[in-house]
């Protein structure tokens, strides 16, 4: 349970604070220097026993910024998801040059209602439900990030039900002496702007709940078909997406269920390693940049000094650590012919995948939810990659990737077309390229929510 208080003299001091928003971008206005801002704190701490990982969140009012058109607004900023004490009560202690914590805090900008005179509460619980997933999964958010909430993030009316993560346009990324510290913004969005992965909310991308409208209600000169246009001829910057998927490996069927060429979402998934989680991080984070390189990073047989030490879900887990396979002993496997399961969001995404990143030459991942499996896809001109012309079909592990040809895209993009449409999809569907030996299925979320069904 949460309480809101001013924040007091007695409260622990982060090893950061919110910057004055005129330090390097040269705006004016924003983030006001308040001595004692409102905050939402966890009664009893998460190292103490408590539910929510967050000690607390801050609650700003930000006057915003007329010449950029900004208006004013509660800007919240989260505290747990770094290093704030330093002695491995919550984080291990990784240095002053390596991530301090988890190496980000969230931040949140609503629109302030008139005569609003405190900031709601809502968004909090938001924040701290965000930071319960990192803390139970280990899997860290990016810029570029999507979350499929399904319902109004303050629980109303309001079409805004999904969640876009950015860089947060005034705070900077800092550096203490628990490490480093970077600063993801949660952004409210609709879902036909979830679907086409659209940043909205204006410059300081402020979320307002009782928006009605899509950005193509607010701007009818933006069509479906020049953001179709836009991608066709500059290609996507979105690299990845968490997502709930899962493949097999149909070149030799598995002889019992424990045989572990079948790559499922069962009680005993194995788990990537260390380095090719990194790997898959480097990926999507370097996917994300304008002006990224068409490459995968390689898997190094060095410990990186930004690695981070063994995770608290390992140490913790040792009953299962048969499970984990050493990264030397995973052998990248070649295969004849594969099988790839999606749930309807993550299949709507494949025409994007295809025609917004292969077709220009660069990759895209489906990184699992509910486990350690992940699924590349790969053109002909990405560097790096275990997958080639001649073996299409290659594993790491639980990590898959895929080769696909100029001339293969341009058929499953035809083939695939009705999942362009916002429409729901009668499920299941079922795609397959015999001659290609792939068959992709776009499968009800039942089916990888109760995997044993």
């Amino acid at each position: 349970m949460d309480e809101v208080r001013p924040c007091s003299g007695a409260q622990v001091v982060p090893m950061f604070s919110p910057p004055d928003c005129r330090r390097s971008t040269g705006s004016v206005g924003g983030l006001p220097r308040q001595a004692n801002p409102l905050q939402v704190t966890a009664i009893v701490k998460y190292w103490l026993g408590g539910p929510d990982p967050l000690d607390y969140i801050s609650m700003y009012r930000n006057m915003g910024c007329a010449a950029q058109e900004v208006q004013e607004h509660w800007h919240y900023v989260s505290f747990g998801l770094s290093d704030l004490y330093g002695d491995n009560r919550v984080h291990e202690v990784t240095g002053a040059d390596g991530p301090s914590g988890f190496g980000f805090e969230l931040t949140f900008r609503l629109k302030r209602e008139v005569g609003e005179t405190a900031p709601p509460t809502w968004p909090a619980e938001l924040m701290q439900g965000l930071a319960r997933y990192v803390f139970q999964s280990e899997n860290t958010f990016c810029s570029g990030d999507h979350v499929s909430w399904h319902s109004p993030l303050d629980n109303s009316e309001s079409r805004i039900q999904h969640m876009l993560l950015t860089e947060d346009p005034q705070m900077q990324p800092v550096h203490t002496p628990f490490g480093s510290v970077s600063f993801l913004q949660i952004v409210g969005v609709c879902t036909e702007e979830l679907q086409l992965m659209r940043e909205a909310g204006g410059p300081w991308l402020i979320t307002d709940m009782r928006r009605g409208e899509t950005i193509f209600d607010i701007d009818p000169h933006l069509q479906q078909e020049a953001v179709d246009r836009g991608i066709e001829t500059e290609g996507s910057n979105l690299s990845g997406v968490s997502a709930k998927c899962v493949w097999d490996d149909l070149s030799c069927p598995p002889e019992d269920e424990e045989d572990s060429r079948s790559i499922c979402i069962g009680s005993q998934p194995r788990r990537l390693s260390n380095k090719d989680t990194e790997q898959i991080r480097e990926t999507l984070r370097k996917g994300l940049e304008f002006n990224s390189k068409t490459a995968l990073p390689p898997i190094s047989s060095q410990k990186q000094s930004h690695e981070r030490p063994q995770s608290r879900k390992d140490s913790l887990e040792s009953e299962s650590s048969s499970a984990i396979v050493p990264h030397e002993l995973v052998r990248t496997r070649q295969l004849e012919s594969v099988h790839l399961k999606f749930n309807q969001e993550s299949g709507t995404l494949l025409p994007l995948c295809l025609r917004g990143r292969l077709l220009h030459g660069r990759h895209f991942t489906y990184k699992s939810i509910n486990g350690d499996t992940a699924i590349t896809f790969v053109s002909t001109g990405v560097e790096g990659a275990f997958a080639t012309e001649e073996h299409p079909y290659a594993a790491h592990g639980p990590w898959l990737q895929i080769l696909l040809t100029e001339e293969f895209v341009e058929q499953m993009l035809g083939d695939l077309q009705e999942l362009n449409t916002r429409e729901e999809t009668k499920l299941p569907k079922e795609y397959s390229w015999p001659e290609k030996k792939l068959k992709i299925s776009v499968l009800p979320d039942s089916v990888f929510d109760n995997p044993l069904q």
